[in-house]
């Protein structure tokens, strides 16, 4: 595999990719033996949850499947979070979405991509069924979408004043909240999250999805999952993974596994 793009948090980022906040950071994984110069492939954004980042799994391990069955990938730092710009007390949904549409741009003009894909985990998933819905209403289609643990749930949390283990007044929340103590969520976030079409806005996208959850997902509940099916209809399907938890280290290799299935077929490879 080939890794490009990494960059290095004791320098100052230098990105080609542009958020509301600032560079963006990504990594970008090549099949063995891929020649970007001569040969073509299709590429998965990966996009992971609140947090997180392009370094904690499922995100390599995603990374290093994709890679082995002929797929590209690129996995990246939401502003504030990893090595982007920003602070995590600015994030909001709309410039995560700002920052998946940025990343998007910039795979679209690699020569060396002949299909896209869309994939997220936990918030990730949220920014990923709406990057989709928006693209789609625009007529730039993602070819296929897979959902990990979508936390779709984000809106009723903002909404009932209770994120985590954090309290507030959702009608006038503080100018930050901390979440175990040391990660801030701003005001912004807690407000505008409460008002989110998240279902409304994915239904644009008529292309296959994914669903994958585990039963055991003690953060987002299943029901978020069951109301994405909903919304997609027959052009998707749910997968319940029998004993695992939000962070996918459990059962691990069958996400893995049933997402670079997935892919394939959407790819025709």
């Amino acid at each position: 595999m080939v890794a490009l793009g990494d960059s290095n948090r004791n320098v100052p980022l230098k990105s080609p990719i542009k958020g509301p906040e600032g560079a963006i950071a990504f990594k970008i994984t090549l099949p063995d033996g891929f020649n970007p110069n001569t040969d073509r492939c299709p590429m998965v954004i990966l996009m992971h949850g609140i947090f997180a980042n392009k370094g904690i799994n499922p995100m390599p391990a995603l990374a290093k499947a994709l890679a082995k069955a002929g797929i590209a990938s690129i996995r990246f730092d939401f502003d504030g979070h990893g090595q982007s710009q920003g602070r995590m007390q600015d994030m909001t949904i709309e410039k995560e979405l700002a920052d998946a549409q940025a990343v998007w741009k910039y795979v679209r003009n690699l020569k060396y991509v002949d299909g896209i894909g869309l994939l997220g985990h936990s918030q990730g998933g949220v920014i990923a069924s709406m990057t989709a819905g928006r693209l789609s209403a625009n007529g730039d289609s993602p070819d296929g979408v897979v959902l990990i643990a979508p936390g779709s749930v984000i809106k009723e949390a903002c909404q009932n004043g209770k994120f985590f283990n954090a309290t507030f007044n959702p009608a006038d929340p503080p100018e930050y909240i901390r979440c175990w103590g040391f990660m801030k969520l701003g005001r912004e976030y807690l407000l505008t999250t409460q008002q989110l079409d998240i279902y409304g806005t994915a239904s644009a996208f008529k292309g296959p999805v994914l669903l994958l959850h585990g039963s055991r997902d003690g953060i987002v509940p299943l029901w978020c999952s069951e109301k994405f099916l909903e919304t997609y209809g027959t052009s998707a399907q749910l997968q319940v993974i029998k004993g695992e938890n939000h962070t996918i280290s459990r059962h691990r290799k069958i996400v893995v596994t049933r997402t670079v299935e997935f892919f394939q077929k959407v790819f025709s490879l």
